[in-house]
């Protein structure tokens, strides 16, 4: 970023500016002497191993003003092999700093011992060690009062502590060890003061899974128990609360770490445990979880929150690797729409959702084609990324119009990227604040026009990382030359208009960034799951316990936290869909074997089974024959049937058939969703067609005839010979009931009683009887196949 830092003259006036320069004379001179008067030894020590470490673990306060007094404290360490004698370490104030680019050029060299150190403060003031054996540590704490550093105009002042001291090689005081860093310098109220806008981020990896219990309550899935640590007092998300309550930022939050602690706090929350088990979620976790969210809840009143995209989804590599899949671009919209509802039912507040944040504030055109598509107007850039091209001789406001109704709100890149470093240890922590509230300050003094400023810095910071930016943070807050503001406020400001504009091109992306990007196939694979999660929604009949948890994992699934995780992100991509796939095959075909078919017509039953705890409707089962001139399904090729089955049961869907011929037909059948979409794997099996021909049902026809007409016949011979018989029965032969001797009687003379009493249903089959039709409906055993009902 071009700057006045990086230009002669560029002060708010010509008087500040001699007075400047003529301070930097002033307090240059002495260091000048003090070269010109080194020993020739001097530059031999650049060889020797007899060196020794500075640490600066605390300075206070950060800023000083008149009255103060300058307390410093750290240790020294023996790195060489030789015992250091008769020494001491000391306070030595080097020049005033007038450009940014100066700070950033000490702190590079902040431990060189070749470069220059400047004036030591004075004997009073300095702490002395007879020796320093070698590899041994020794504390130390200065105090000094303001006034007795002689500082001059406002501005900042490269502070050094060092330790001089001989060695049996070289027996000559000489600076062995030194620690360069900062010491802002605003005596009184600046005159025009930054408006400074912090953002708090509070946003951690994805910790949910898309599975849920049976129950009404849906217990949640986590893929670990790292959330509750974070949590837990101590923890990185617990100290971010804690130190953030009592700053003036704006919280910048993934809506998805809200969903997750809520999920914990209020159900019973499992975890994965061995072969395929799960355990319960620890109930003090529950409790941890609970007393953050009041915390947070605490915390955030007042104050301004921004809520980004559900999960915080990756915008780059959306942009570069995503919008080629179809679908990928409706993801962020409704991770969009989301986020507000989660942030407002679990904080109570209504966040902003105008901002979007690209990785690292790094930009290009198609990324904010996408970071707007959604509907954020707001994009959070960086100045290394948005790099001012128009010479400016200061650094200007963070508003920055770049068309079409977007606002890129640019990061000022050396105070957002000042806490990245390892602050594990005090010392790297002490140089991080020091040299943050000089580059505030300078960037202060840059010019007399007021601008507003903001500093986006990483998205998870440690626990160290976290408390170096309080540090930082209460310092500003109780310092003379900014004032906070929140981002909304920020975004609003008046734009300077000789800031830059232009939007890099995509050529000029990081490529170590582009490195970290989900690849296109990890869209390919969203998009493939939301595939299926749109077959299947179709057949719930409550939606919602499918659609929400899966809705939320594919969003999880673009977040911006795998980066540097690939593994883990095509484990976690891999699980959404595997789970899925086994949900939606919990609705299935039974598969069925060999069916015989014995007859022209009959029914053949398909079962549908339904193992989730829903019922499901909405779907259409077919059963296709392959053969249709030989077989037909409902006088059809095929023949469909609604399906409808409540929770944990099965149907029996029965299908009327017609053969037209003897034969083996393969039948299929196929589950549809009523849009016409295939659901599930088809079931297809064999239907043994063993119908009767139709010469053999004539001729049994024919004999049937047959059987009937000789029963006539026989019925009106008997009705022939009763009448016969009246006839011959005179009034004189009345009673005579025999038949004369000697006449024998014809075969069919028989009174009908008489033959019906003869052919009992005791007594054998007459050919008349018709045979019983025991083919389709026999219980005899039928084979390997199935027998079908009629």
């Amino acid at each position: 970023m071009a700057e006045a830092a990086d230009f002669q003259g560029t002060s708010a006036s010509p008087a500040r500016r001699w007075l400047r320069r003529a301070g930097a004379l002033l307090a240059g001179a002495p260091v000048l002497a003090g070269l010109l008067q080194l020993p020739a030894a001097g530059p031999a020590q650049a060889a020797s191993s007899d060196t020794v470490s500075v640490s600066l673990d605390s300075l206070s306060p950060n800023a000083p003003t008149d009255g103060d007094t300058l307390t410093v404290s750290g240790t020294v360490t023996n790195n060489g092999k030789r015992t250091v004698t008769d020494a001491h370490v000391g306070l030595r104030l080097g020049p005033q700093l007038t450009t940014r680019s100066a700070i950033d050029s000490v702190a590079r060299r902040s431990d060189d011992v070749q470069a220059s150190t400047g004036s030591e403060v004075g004997d009073k003031y300095e702490e002395k060690f007879d020796e320093l054996a070698p590899g041994v540590a020794q504390h130390f704490t200065l105090s000094v009062p303001v006034d007795k550093l002689d500082l001059g105009d406002d501005g900042v002042y490269e502070l050094g502590v060092a330790l001089s001291g001989q060695t049996s090689a070289q027996r000559w005081d000489q600076v062995l060890g030194v620690q360069r860093t900062f010491l802002p310098w605003q005596s009184s109220e600046a005159d025009t003061k930054t408006k400074t806008t912090f953002l708090w981020p509070l946003i951690s990896t994805v910790h949910m899974t898309a599975k849920t219990g049976a129950g009404e309550l849906q217990t949640p899935m986590f893929l670990n128990d790292d959330l509750a640590k974070d949590l837990a007092p101590g923890g990185r998300l617990a100290r971010m609360v804690e130190l953030g309550k009592d700053l003036d930022v704006t919280w910048v939050i993934d809506p998805d770490l809200l969903a997750s602690v809520d999920a914990m706090a209020t159900g019973n929350y499992r975890l994965p445990g061995p072969d395929g088990t799960t355990t319960p979620g620890s109930r003090e976790h529950q409790a941890v979880a609970k007393q953050w969210l009041a915390g947070l809840q605490k915390a955030v009143t007042g104050k301004e929150v921004v809520a980004l995209p559900f999960a915080d989804p990756d915008l780059a590599s959306l942009a570069h690797n995503g919008t080629s899949v179809t679908g990928s671009l409706s993801h962020l919209k409704d991770a969009t729409d989301v986020a507000a509802t989660t942030v407002k039912t679990v904080l109570h507040v209504t966040p902003n959702t105008d901002f979007a944040w690209p990785v690292d504030g790094a930009v290009d055109p198609s990324i904010m084609k996408v970071a707007t598509s959604a509907g954020a107007d707001r994009v959070i850039a960086r100045s290394d990324s948005l790099q001012e091209t128009a010479g400016l001789s200061y650094t200007p406001s963070a508003a920055r119009p770049v068309g079409g109704g977007t606002t890129a709100v640019v990061a000022d890149a050396r105070m957002s990227t000042a806490f990245e470093d390892d602050l594990s240890k005090a010392g790297s922590a002490t140089l991080a604040v020091q040299r943050f509230l000089a580059q505030s300050l300078e960037l202060n003094t840059q010019t007399d026009k007021q601008r507003s400023i903001v500093v986006a810095p990483q998205r998870t910071p440690t626990v160290s990382q976290a408390q170096a930016m309080a540090t930082a943070l209460k310092a500003l807050q109780g310092g003379t030359w900014t004032q906070p503001q929140d981002l909304t406020a920020a975004a609003k400001d008046r734009p300077d208009p000789g800031a830059t504009t232009r939007i890099p091109s995509t050529s000029a992306y990081p490529s170590s960034l582009r490195r970290q990007e989900l690849p296109r196939t990890a869209f390919g694979q969203i998009a493939r799951t939301q595939d299926k999660l749109d077959n299947f929604r179709v057949v719930l009949t409550d939606q919602s316990r499918v659609v929400t948890p899966f809705g939320r994992a594919i969003n999880r699934e673009m977040s911006t936290s795998w980066r540097g995780r690939s593994n883990a992100a095509d484990s976690y991509r891999g699980g959404v869909e595997a789970w899925l796939d086994e949900l939606a095959e919990q609705v299935k075909l039974i598969d069925k074997s060999e069916t015989k078919l014995s007859g022209r017509s009959a029914t053949i039953p398909v079962t549908v089974q339904n193992n989730l705890v829903q019922p499901v409707g909405h779907l259409v089962l077919r059963l296709t024959s392959s053969q249709p001139t030989r077989l037909k399904i409902g006088g059809k090729a095929y023949s469909e049937q609604p399906v409808e089955i409540s929770g944990g049961h099965s149907q029996s869907v029965k299908f009327t058939t017609s053969a037209n011929a003897n034969g083996r037909v393969t039948v299929i059948a196929q589950l549809y969703t009523e849009d016409g979409q295939e659901y599930g794997n088809a079931v297809s099996f064999d239907v043994k067609v063993t119908e009767v021909t139709p010469t053999v049902m004539l001729v049994i026809g024919g004999g049937v005839l047959l059987l009937v007409l000789a029963g006539f016949r026989m019925y009106t011979q008997r009705k022939r010979a009763a009448a016969r018989q009246g006839e011959e029965d005179g009034p004189g032969t009345a009673g005579e009931g025999t038949d004369e001797p000697g006449n024998p009687g014809a075969p069919g003379d028989r009174l009908p009683e008489e033959s019906d009493s003869a052919a009992g249903a005791d007594g054998p089959e007459q050919p008349s009887d018709p045979a019983p039709d025991t083919a389709p409906e026999s219980t005899d055993p039928s084979g390997t196949g199935e027998r079908v009902d009629r």
